[in-house]
């Protein structure tokens, strides 16, 4: 069993980029980085002047009580393909992540069934943990201070 990372839905970040709407409809923020803001489309921190788009956002794919909208930073330019492994996000040298971050495990209808808030080096323990309960289908890292989604961890076989 593994958990797959994924970034923002690519319809998502094309429409946001090109046409400058966000997954409310409503206009995108184009702004310069201070540095360090979380880029949810490859996972990586803001290089000081690099362009942002701030923008709302959900990772659910269904709609539900569950279901919320919150902002997101994703680079303005198309960036490399390539999504970083669940253990190099989660690595020390990464810097995607601080000390700690809040993790929610999700059944089929998107209905959270766990939540913790972890250091960053116990996720994968816990993510073991759950792997033994069926009814996970998915997860969500969230940064703890503000509650901001971070990533999408599909569960695969």
């Amino acid at each position: 069993m593994a958990w797959q990372v994924e970034t923002l839905d690519p319809v998502f970040v094309q429409r946001a980029r090109r046409e400058g709407v966000d997954a409310l409809g409503q206009t995108v923020r184009r702004v310069p980085a201070k540095g360090g803001e979380p880029l949810r489309d490859v996972l990586r921190r803001a290089r000081p002047g690099e362009p942002l788009i701030l923008a709302s956002y959900s990772p659910f794919r269904q709609i539900g009580p569950y279901r919320e909208f919150g902002p997101v930073f994703l680079s303005a330019e198309p960036q490399a393909d390539d999504v970083p492994s669940l253990d190099a996000i989660l690595s020390e040298n990464h810097g995607y992540f601080a000390e700690c971050a809040a993790l929610r495990a999700y059944d089929a209808e998107q209905t959270i069934i766990a939540a913790a808030l972890l250091p960053v080096e116990g996720i994968r323990l816990q993510l073991r943990q759950w792997e033994t309960r069926d009814e996970m289908v998915f997860a969500m890292l969230r940064f703890p201070a503000h509650g901001c989604y971070a990533a999408r961890l599909n569960r695969s076989v």
